[in-house]
């Protein structure tokens, strides 16, 4: 059984991970405020792009750029987005579990990976199986135009020359603080918009009126989508890792300051047992003289 002395010292290590999960917890829930803004901010303007390219995609023919070529998807690349830092649950465990479900179900001849984030890439460094063609670290805490725009010329200049075949996406859509969604969407080839009579796209379908020539619009508006859509999955990621990062922390706190309770009972048993244990031996001892 161990003593009163265990106890306490058990109890005050027990304290001191408490006070670091809940200044973890705090430091999450300020960073969350600043990204979920990003994230949300950049959602109108990312949407209103993809509308646009899909539109674009659903009357220009398939030659008229290279990002709406459609080939064979023998060679196949995936942006795989996670965290940089675990303490947060689940979150860098579901998309890594989803890219190799991912791989695996591919039939492609050719599977490569981009790794966005320190987690993803490390768990794919322990799998020889698929390459890892490039890795991107110290992104996804906070989303950075700029890296995003590094990334999407990379992914726009492997497409465009014909590297690969298909590019998908997967990251951690921000929903709310509890709960985040996993989505995998295809990148590249831009998908056209499917026209629909009634319903969310049906003012979709509109007819729009372009005073720039097709090539050069078509060079500076696909382009920028690719970079919209990396950049919307580094904000998504980066609100949901800290938003999974302050619930996970939160319900250490909690289950930290049960564990002191319970420690603090089974303490105080420990000493009412001792206190009984030295009165009998002292009545027993008085019975005995007397």
């Amino acid at each position: 059984m161990p003593t009163q002395l265990d106890i306490k010292r058990r109890i005050r290590s027990v304290k001191n991970t408490q006070q670091i999960t809940r200044a973890m917890k705090f430091v999450a829930a300020a960073r969350l405020r600043r990204a979920q803004e990003k994230a949300v901010s950049a959602r109108p303007y990312t949407r209103a792009l993809t509308r646009v390219a899909r539109s674009v995609a659903l009357r220009a023919p398939e030659n008229a750029h290279p990002l709406l070529a459609r080939r064979p998807e023998h060679r196949v690349l995936l942006l795989s987005v996670s965290g940089e830092r675990g303490l947060c649950g689940a979150f860098n465990a579901n998309v890594i579990r989803r890219s190799f479900e991912f791989l695996r179900e591919n039939a492609a001849e050719q599977l490569e990976v981009m790794a966005l984030g320190r987690k993803v890439r490390d768990a794919m460094r322990k799998q020889p199986r698929w390459k890892v063609m490039a890795e991107y670290v110290d992104i996804t805490t906070k989303a950075d135009p700029g890296r995003a725009a590094e990334i999407a010329r990379k992914v726009t200049a492997l497409y465009n020359e014909g590297e690969v075949d298909a590019v998908y996406i997967l990251f951690n859509e921000f929903k709310s603080v509890l709960a985040q969604n996993l989505i995998l969407e295809k990148l590249l080839p831009i998908e056209p918009l499917a026209p629909e009579k009634d319903g969310a796209n049906a003012g979709s379908t509109v007819e729009y009126l372009y005073e720039q020539p097709p090539a050069e619009l078509f060079a500076r508006l696909l382009p920028r989508y690719v970079e919209a859509q990396v950049f919307r999955a580094l904000a998504e990621s980066a609100a949901s890792e800290h938003a999974a990062r302050m619930t996970a922390m939160d319900s250490a706190t909690n289950n930290a300051g049960e564990l002191i309770d319970k420690l603090t009972l089974y303490m105080n048993k420990v000493r009412q047992a001792a206190i009984t244990k030295e009165i009998i031996e002292v009545v027993s001892g008085a019975a005995s003289a007397g």
